[in-house]
């Protein structure tokens, strides 16, 4: 049985849950409101909740048009890491690429958040690409489920 609340950010308390837990955990692509709503819109987004306490977001982006390739992140608060929630996280979000149609999983980490990265190389991902975006100092790293 599930320890964590499940909601899908369909109000502005939701969606502002989602893009602070985005905010921390990648802060160089930190997004404004603005832009979480135009990602709700595109992708399947998820907060999880452990009573009133936030805990973590999720981001499963579908197969494009002619792929079988989802994403999924998961990402779980500093203060929340080593409780089981990732996995808890991450299993729910395969379970929903997998219902649309997914048949190779990837996901990408900034390569500082070290934590986020043995939690994918644990689970099998292993790495594709690492890259700089124009203005970044840290790379991200793109992984892909063996």
């Amino acid at each position: 049985m599930s320890t964590l609340d499940f909601k899908m950010p369909d109000d502005e308390a939701g969606l502002e849950d989602w893009r602070y837990v985005h905010n921390v955990i990648v802060p160089p692509a930190a997004l404004s409101l603005d832009e979480v709503r135009e990602r709700a819109g595109r992708y399947l987004l998820e907060v999880a909740h452990l009573g009133d306490v936030l805990v973590g977001c999720t981001t499963v982006r579908p197969p494009e048009e002619g792929t079988s390739t989802a994403t999924v992140i998961a990402r779980v608060l500093p203060e929340h890491r080593g409780q089981g929630f990732g996995g808890e996280l991450y299993e729910r979000g395969l379970k929903q690429a997998r219902a649309l149609g997914a048949d190779v999983i990837e996901t990408v980490v900034l390569a500082s958040n070290e934590d986020g990265l043995r939690f994918a190389l644990r689970r099998g991902f292993v790495e594709t690409e690492r890259y700089l975006l124009p203005g970044d100092s840290v790379h991200w790293i793109d992984l892909r489920l063996a």
